[in-house]
């Protein structure tokens, strides 16, 4: 997530009430998770089995509740609750807005757009030109959504992240300014979900195709020409390359590749990326084949249990 104009690392630390490491004029454009952080970017870490992987990575801002040596060309932010004072930056640079219509008037219709009764369409969404959009469709903030696009009833787009820190006093959620996009050509079904980004983009790639009752997590990029069948479940932070096949009732593991091609029966559960061009059935799901021999095998079980007791 970028900001909308840079700002000091002296002006973020104010905003937090947090100390810092650096030249207090040294530049910021935004925040973001570990996965999408650019040069520029902040990015919080508050455990520390994960120090080094952010102080290393491409932010040049560590929000991070630890006193440590700041990395040449880089600059910390020391605070004591950095999941904490990171919701704090996106609130406010991504505030919630209430709406007071159906349709913000900041949204973007492109031509010959048709957007059915009891849609909700949320400030600054993009949609563009030729799209169907039926009823009870609803679209939060910031969405953007490309030419001939058709999304049928109930469909949400722009949740928030399932992200929780466990905290004594409960879950604390961590607040989401991302967005989702959905590229060109892209059919989505009825009663789908598609949570936005925590700080970065949920993407759905041009011509892909998603039946009903779909979930897609936060993060998540899906890549050009996708199939994916209804009741299936994908978990935030994955990749999904292009021309993937995924039936029905499949859950997939957050944080993994979905390589380009793969196929993945129906009523698998996916807890590993996979290898291009390759299918997969089961749980946990391994090559077809394979899982096609296991079964054969077990079938003859009982088979094997009557010799052995006959003998």
């Amino acid at each position: 997530m970028k900001f909308p104009k840079s700002h000091t690392l002296k002006e973020i630390a104010a905003l937090i009430d947090c100390e810092f490491k650096g030249s207090e004029d040294f530049e910021i454009l935004g925040i973001n998770e570990i996965h999408v952080v650019e040069p520029g970017d902040i990015v919080f870490v508050d455990h520390p089995k994960y120090y080094d992987k952010a102080l290393e990575s491409s932010a040049t801002i560590i929000l991070i509740n630890k006193e440590v040596d700041c990395p040449k060309g880089k600059a910390l932010l020391i605070s004591d609750d950095p999941f904490r004072d990171f919701n704090k930056i996106t609130a406010h640079f991504k505030p919630f807005k209430s709406a007071n219509s159906a349709i913000a008037s900041d949204a973007i219709i492109g031509e010959g757009t048709v957007i059915q009764p009891n849609c909700f369409v949320g400030h600054n969404v993009r949609i563009g030109k030729n799209c169907i959009i039926h009823s009870n469709v609803s679209i939060y903030d910031d969405a953007i959504i490309g030419d001939h696009v058709t999304i049928h009833a109930g469909t949400i787009l722009g949740a928030s992240a399932f992200y929780y820190k466990n905290r004594p006093e409960g879950y604390d959620q961590l607040k989401s300014g991302g967005r989702v996009i959905i590229e060109n050509n892209v059919d989505i079904g009825a009663l789908c979900t598609i949570d936005r980004g925590v700080t970065g983009d949920t993407t759905i790639g041009e011509g892909s195709k998603l039946d009903n009752q779909i979930q897609i997590g936060h993060d998540t990029v899906i890549g050009k020409k996708c199939l994916i069948a209804s009741q299936t479940g994908i978990a935030g932070c994955v990749i999904v390359e292009d021309n993937v096949t995924i039936w029905g009732q499949v859950g997939v593991k957050s944080g993994i590749t979905i390589k380009k091609g793969t196929v993945l029966y129906a009523q698998s559960g996916l807890g590993h990326s996979t290898e291009e061009g390759k299918t997969y059935f089961g749980s946990p799901a391994q090559e077809a084949r394979v899982s096609f021999k296991d079964l054969a095998y077990l079938k003859k079980i009982p088979e094997i249990l009557k010799k052995l007791n006959s003998l």
